[in-house]
């Protein structure tokens, strides 16, 4: 009847093998950056209903495991409620992606996997399907149709969360969320010219300018712009998005079969003007001398850290950053805009769903619990626990249910923050919707090696020259992995095409409903 934590993780009790000792000893040092200063009241508002399933004696702890941050502090104070009113233990784990995509296939092999997981950054959910990772909730949640029903539409999508017509996925946050805001040190942004705010996004130059004027007006103590650069999906993320900001249609999609497809047309688009002066805007505030030095030996929660801290005065990264800060300095003077833009370009931030793709949580194939991973998955879509999570969490991985996030209380900032992405994000077409048997190019597609974010690393640290050069050769290659799946679905009666990626009639400017 507890929750077995350590530092915040639950080391021990995650993976009975001497490499997730070795992995967990190390997601305790990255994970330093989240919330500590917890509002006692936050746990007084989680209220765990009776069970919705007639749940079975537990085989050992209920365990689970996501990429922590924020979601770490709601379920650091969700599970012990829930372990005592259930009458279980609960083991919680959050870890960085980069481990993640390390300990989780460890624990599948070994058959040591928690009962419920997030999936490795970038995995598509028809791949896990395919290889057995993951169990259909369709026989786990009674009345399962009316209980997808509360959610708003889009929440569950051919080939996002749903395979071949079973539901796989829990989709409680939104993606309406961009990762790359510009979030500031207004002690730092003072030594500027320069005042951004939600409604005064800095074009790309005023960026690259604040960026030096930090550096230099702070005497050498602190450095213009900070990234978590040993984390490959913030290069592509920055990289996407910021080419987004310059009129680029396309999203880095969670099937990398789909990542950086321009639906108008359905051509791969990432050596487009928009990719190569978005690279070209990183490798110039580098030769400026604005970046923080060895970034390449930071993750995310690391770079932030330091923004607190006083070493660096921006950072491109998301949402979640507000809340982190606002409860563990509240003293921090800081503020947030929309990414940087080119002059005279609003261009929209593209996500390829409505459901976050990273947060969906998974029931394991072979999970000891999966009752009690249902009965969690049952009360997090509903209103009840929306709100709880909202309440928490805020705007770092906004609840799905509209109402939840009216209805949540939240700072200012954290208001502001969702308000500025209503505004800046849309939704692209879902392929899978329309062409389900993309669903099977997604399995078969193999990313090719380097991948966008390998390519910008690769750009940035000087392994890589020449940026339209580069990131032509890796179109080719995209381009290349990409058909050869159309054509490996199709021998598996897939009956899929290119032109199946042509959605005429989007506008990228407003949501895509059809």
């Amino acid at each position: 009847m507890s929750t077995r934590q350590i530092d915040g993780l639950s080391r021990r009790a995650f993976l009975a093998s001497s490499s997730a000792f070795a992995l967990a000893a190390l997601a305790g040092r990255s994970l330093a950056q989240e919330v500590k200063n917890i509002d006692p009241s936050i746990a007084e508002k989680i209220t765990i209903a009776d069970p919705s399933l007639d749940l079975p004696p537990a085989d050992g702890p209920f365990r689970w495991l996501d990429s922590g941050g924020q979601k770490g502090v709601f379920y650091r104070q969700f599970f012990p409620k829930y372990a005592e009113t259930r009458g279980i233990e609960v083991v919680y784990d959050g870890l960085p992606w980069n481990e993640i995509a390390t300990v989780l296939p460890l624990g599948i092999r070994n058959g040591s996997a928690p009962d419920a997981f997030n999936l490795p950054n970038g995995m598509p959910p028809a791949v896990a399907v395919a290889e057995g990772w993951v169990q259909p909730l369709d026989d786990l949640i009674p009345d399962l149709d009316a209980w997808k029903a509360g959610f708003p539409a889009g929440s569950f999508v051919e080939g996002v969360n749903v395979i071949e017509g079973k539901t796989y996925g829990l989709p409680y946050t939104s993606e309406r969320r961009c990762s790359s805001l510009l979030l500031f040190s207004r002690k730092a942004m003072e030594l500027t010219e320069f005042d951004p705010g939600p409604g005064a996004p800095l074009t790309w130059d005023q960026f690259r300018t604040a960026a030096a004027q930090i550096t230099k007006n702070s005497g050498g103590s602190m450095f213009g712009l900070i990234m978590g650069g040993n984390q490959g999906n913030r290069w592509s993320a920055n990289l996407v998005q910021l080419a987004n900001r310059g009129g680029a249609a396309c999203a880095s999609s969670v099937a990398g079969c789909l990542s950086c497809v321009d639906y108008r047309t359905g051509e791969i688009v990432v050596d487009k003007d928009e990719f190569v002066e978005a690279m070209e805007l990183l490798l110039a505030i580098r030769d400026d001398g604005s970046m923080f030095p060895g970034i390449m030996s930071l993750n995310a929660p690391q770079a932030r850290a330091f923004v607190e801290q006083g070493g660096a005065g921006m950072i491109l990264q998301g949402p979640w950053n507000v809340p982190i800060w606002e409860a563990n300095n509240p003293d921090f003077d800081f503020g947030l805009a929309p990414t940087p833009a080119p002059e005279g370009k609003d261009g929209k931030t593209i996500v390829d769903a409505l459901p976050s793709a990273a947060n969906t949580m998974y029931v394991n194939a072979a999970a000891k619990n999966p009752a009690y991973a249902a009965d969690v998955f049952h009360y997090m879509g509903t209103l009840d626990g929306q709100v709880a999570w909202g309440n928490v969490v805020g705007p770092s991985d906004p609840p799905i249910f509209p109402k939840a996030a009216e209805e949540a209380e939240m700072s200012e900032r954290s208001k502001a923050v969702i308000a500025l992405q209503e505004k800046q994000v849309r939704v692209s077409p879902v392929v899978y919707a329309r062409s389900p048997g993309f669903t099977k190019v997604a399995q078969l597609y193999e990313e090719p090696t380097p991948n966008l974010a390998n390519v910008v690393q690769g750009l940035y640290t000087g392994q890589l020259s020449g940026v339209k050069e580069s990131l032509s050769k890796l179109k080719d290659a995209m381009n290349a992995a990409l058909d050869k799946a159309i054509t490996d679905a199709n021998a598996e009666g897939a009956n899929v095409r290119r032109e199946d990626l042509v959605y005429s009639d989007w506008d990228p400017s407003v949501d895509y409903a059809s």
